[in-house]
């Protein structure tokens, strides 16, 4: 039986993944954010934490930089983003794998029993943005206009750009049409652009789609 924490700030999607789960596995703690995550993990000290990446208080990388050394857990990222900067920060913030939520239920519980095997698990695609970047001798950039964006709404940028439609926007990341609507607002202002089609250029300019 492997002991996990679920880390997700979306309680729905929690239960769901707890229904999916194999019989061999345990959910010994849930977190809905940062401060939370930290919390439980230290006290339940599970085998292995499936931490989505975008969470209130910092995202995952602030849950693994304040637990780096601290318990014996591996990270197994589990988040709706497939985007490269995404996957390498986990990565680099000490995760063993990084899935999207695409995945079946008898996937993830094989990624999470591979994982607490001290296995690393990713997806073909997203193997090679990893190992592309830490093949390179310089890994990508900062960008400081995109610095400027929270983890949300570069998560909403990037499904404009690929051409998603606010309902659809909405439904994939379970927030309301008008909490998309406010971060488009909210990104257009702070890249000083005028409307969506700006926006998907920008996005693609930098490889974010």
């Amino acid at each position: 039986m492997t002991r996990i924490v679920l880390v997700d700030d979306h309680q729905m999607f929690r239960t769901g993944v707890k229904a999916e789960l194999g019989t061999d596995i345990e959910v010994v703690g849930e977190a809905g954010d940062v401060d939370e995550a930290v919390s439980v993990i230290t006290a339940a000290k599970p085998e292995v934490v499936l931490l989505d990446v975008h969470l209130p208080g910092g995202g995952g990388i602030e849950v693994l930089r304040r637990l780096h050394g601290t318990v014996p857990a591996r990270f197994l990222a589990l988040s709706v983003s497939d985007a490269a900067e995404d996957v390498i920060g986990v990565v680099r913030g000490g995760a063993r794998g990084y899935v999207t939520k695409t995945i079946s239920g008898p996937e993830l519980t094989d990624a999470i029993g591979r994982v607490a095997e001290g296995d690393a698990v990713f997806s073909p695609r997203l193997a090679g943005f990893v190992l592309d970047a830490f093949a390179a001798s310089d890994l990508p950039a900062a960008d400081s206009e995109l610095d400027q964006l929270t983890a949300r709404e570069r998560e909403v940028l990037r499904l404009i750009a690929r051409g998603y439609a606010y309902k659809e926007i909405a439904k994939e990341l379970f927030i309301s049409v008008k909490t998309v609507e406010t971060h488009v607002s909210s990104v257009l202002r702070k890249l000083q652009l005028s409307n969506r089609h700006e926006l998907s250029r920008w996005a693609a300019a930098r490889r974010l789609v």
